[in-house]
């Protein structure tokens, strides 16, 4: 699994060298390619206006922006001349390329959720058709390409032609081009969108894929938008399955658009993102792409001195995500097991995996349970764990984890030693009480 940091408030185009070393620092060694950061939202609901409002011709808009191309402090007007992308964004390429750091998935420009732009197809087919050019030239092999808005068989017959005339670029330069769910906003409230149902947004992966006569398309969930429009994570995993190659992991409140570090947006202790279900959800599928941390509204917050901290707090978020999607795979990595603790947790990993991945025994630090068996397994003492062949790996079964692990290393077991977790399974805990 890949784990990506997003790259609003991490690393500023003009000055990339601060954000590239904090990222290095964390532990990141890929970043998101954010085509959205030199093509804003409002760059594009702007265009055509300016023009028609001061009835420049197109000579005289060529050669002004001519002058801002040449002169580096002015801003390129990148939907007139796309050409230019490239040439702007090198800078910063090359310093990910200095500081071994990947861009693994690409964001393609995007229209605000309540644009009043229409008829935009062609622009965006040059737009996007050049950001694909420019990930061919870095090896990102994902492009997020959000749909064009509308409802209907119609909405599908539009976005199935804009999908199809990429998808020669795309293979062109192999590039996989990712669908994402999407919200409208209707008066400020924001609803469910192009490809907020899983049933839809699979058959247009599936259709598109049937047209293109290869595997182009894919699906890229924002775990924000499922939020914001209240839908069961649990079962848009299971509907989508395998054609998911991106999860943007992002927190909000479900009702405003917000990009928060995730586990942060809470009221009364309670998440406000249903992150159980979509770790249930992710591991039943055995999902093994990308995770993509978008916390660009928590980095905004950030004094830029507090940042490096923030990153290295995203970077062990992901991980965690990571290892909790991943734990049966991690389980069934290794020939033989055996537990440590004989309480709900070890009763739990019984339950769910103990027919699957049988272990040899577990131990616990209790004298009184050792002898004795737990959820058919004969409870040892630690002192066994230093007959277990190399191979075997100790999953600790309890919350004091860190505690535990140093016990075992100090009594020189060299063995793998993993953890159990027991949070996200299939159905709750038998209750809150402490492990024991």
């Amino acid at each position: 699994m890949e784990i990506v940091c997003g790259q609003r408030g991490i690393v500023a185009l003009t000055h990339p060298g601060q954000g590239a070393y904090d990222l290095n620092n964390a532990g990141f060694k890929n970043i998101l390619l954010d085509f959205s950061v030199c093509i804003s939202p409002g760059e594009l609901e702007a265009y055509g206006s300016f023009r028609a409002k001061t009835g420049r011709n197109e000579a005289v808009y060529a050669e002004e922006n001519s002058r801002n191309v040449r002169d580096k402090s002015r801003k390129r007007n990148f939907p007139e001349y796309p050409q230019e992308l490239y040439s702007h964004l090198k800078p910063v390429m090359d310093c990910y390329e200095r500081s071994d750091i990947k861009v693994p998935v690409a964001k393609a420009p995007f229209l605000f959720r309540n644009t009043r732009q229409d008829n935009m197809q062609e622009l965006f087919v040059q737009l996007i058709s050049e950001c694909i050019a420019v990930c061919g030239r870095y090896n990102c092999g994902y492009i997020i390409v959000q749909p064009l808005s509308g409802r209907g068989k119609e909405c599908w017959e539009m976005n199935r032609a804009y999908y199809l005339r990429l998808a020669g670029k795309a293979a062109e330069c192999g590039v996989t081009i990712l669908i994402e769910n999407q919200c409208r906003d209707i008066n400020g409230h924001l609803v469910r969108g192009v490809c907020a149902d899983g049933r839809e947004a699979a058959a247009w992966v599936d259709a598109l894929n049937m047209e293109a006569g290869e595997e182009r398309f894919g699906f890229c969930m924002d775990v924000g938008a499922c939020n914001l429009c209240g839908q069961n994570m649990y079962d848009f995993v299971h509907t989508l399955e395998n054609r998911i190659k991106v999860v943007v992991l992002r927190d909000c409140d479900g009702i405003r658009e917000n990009a928060m570090l995730p586990f942060t947006c809470v009221n009364k202790g309670e998440p406000q993102t249903d992150w159980l279900n979509l770790i249930r959800g992710l591991r039943e599928v055995e999902f093994d792409g990308v995770l993509l941390l978008d916390h660009s509204s928590t980095a905004a917050c950030f004094s830029p001195l507090l940042r490096p901290e923030l990153l290295r707090m995203s970077k062990a978020i992901g991980e965690y995500f990571a290892w909790q999607i991943g734990l049966e795979r991690l389980i069934k990595k290794y020939s033989s097991i055996v537990l440590f603790g004989a309480g709900n947790m070890c009763r739990n990993y019984m339950m769910y995996y103990g027919e699957k991945y049988p272990p040899l025994f577990t131990c616990d630090n209790n004298s009184v349970l050792w002898n004795t068996e737990f959820c058919g397994l004969m409870v040892k003492a630690p002192e066994c764990l230093k007959e277990l062949p190399e191979e075997c790996a100790v999953f600790i079964c309890n919350i004091f984890y860190r505690e535990i692990e140093t016990q075992l290393r100090n009594m020189g077991i060299r063995n793998p030693i993993e953890f159990f977790n027991d949070e996200y399974m299939p159905v709750l805990p038998f209750d809150d009480e402490e492990y024991s």
